[in-house]
């Protein structure tokens, strides 16, 4: 069994990609996140994930950290950035090298394809001046663990997803990796994120027994979906929420996490926190996926 942290104080984060502004998915994220921590007595961080910078926007996470400012989720200590923890990940890729858990893979995506882009075998083919690295998936990897909102999630991760990319053919560090080694240095117990990276964390726990690390409780929240269906971060309906008036959007969040309507405050974001940390009922959190109707200051309620 790989170790968890059953009895750690409790400690969550909300680790946006700096790819343009809070919308209102990334607001239900934060808020969740913090809802989670704060109403277990425990602290609340973030973390800028900025280690693709092709994807990144110029001033997209000052404009972040500003809009969780106007929303008075202010974390505890320092935001961390991935762009700047390089050689914690170095020295867990060097680790995997060792153990023969990780290899050099030459195959490109197109030579990939006839296998659906799943990565179970290295397929013949030219060596490439730019390998990438992926974590060894073998067959019989099953991953089972009890998510707080979706419930008890398996998977068999070397039919689902083969082996991992650690490090990608054009030398940014991957997802994966930089995730597993940020919550685990950072003392992480709780991760709260949207539905959508669900299917990321067997492959994270994976990653983490290879490495020793103990794995955090999870809970994904429900994803916000444009009127057509698609996640709202990815739709032109993704337009930043108005932090000229930081209650509503708030009380949207709220909302859309299930919860009964709290009494009105002072106006205060921090006054309404407050309610809020004290009044949040996990229980009601639904599983989702959301209608997002809007993501300004006046939304609808559901």
């Amino acid at each position: 069994m790989h170790p968890t942290h059953p009895s750690s104080p409790r400690r969550g984060r909300f680790a946006p990609s700096p790819t343009g502004p809070l919308h209102a998915g990334s607001l239900l994220a934060a808020l969740g996140s913090w809802l989670f921590a704060r109403s277990a007595g425990g602290e609340w961080h973030v973390r800028i994930e900025d280690i693709d910078p092709p994807r990144e926007v110029a001033g997209a996470a000052d404009a972040q950290l500003r809009g969780l400012h106007r929303l008075g989720l202010h974390p505890d200590g320092p935001v961390a950035r991935q762009s700047t923890r390089g050689a914690l990940y170095a020295r867990a890729l060097e680790r995997l090298l060792d153990q023969g858990d990780a290899f050099v893979c030459h195959c490109s995506r197109s030579a990939l394809a006839a296998h659906d882009g799943i990565h179970r075998r290295c397929v013949a083919g030219a060596r490439r001046r730019d390998p990438s690295i992926r974590l060894r998936v073998p067959e019989g990897t099953h991953i089972a663990f009890d998510d707080a909102i979706q419930g008890h999630v398996a998977e068999d991760v070397h039919a689902t997803t083969g082996d991992v990319v650690l490090r990608r053919a054009d030398g940014f560090w991957a997802y994966q990796l930089a995730v597993v080694v940020d919550d685990a240095a950072q003392g992480m117990t709780d991760v709260v994120r949207g539905a959508d990276l669900l299917g990321s964390t067997a492959r994270q726990i994976v990653l983490q027994q290879r490495l020793g690390l103990p794995t955090p409780h999870y809970a994904h929240l429900p994803l916000l979906l444009d009127a057509r269906g698609h996640k709202l971060s990815k739709s032109l309906d993704a337009l930043p929420f108005d932090d000229r008036d930081p209650g509503a959007a708030l009380a949207f969040a709220w909302q859309r996490l299930g919860q009964h309507a709290l009494a009105t405050s002072t106006g205060d974001p921090q006054d309404w926190l407050a309610m809020a940390a004290t009044a949040f009922d996990p229980s009601r959190v639904p599983r989702g996926p959301l209608a997002a109707s809007h993501n300004a200051g006046g939304m609808d309620a559901p």
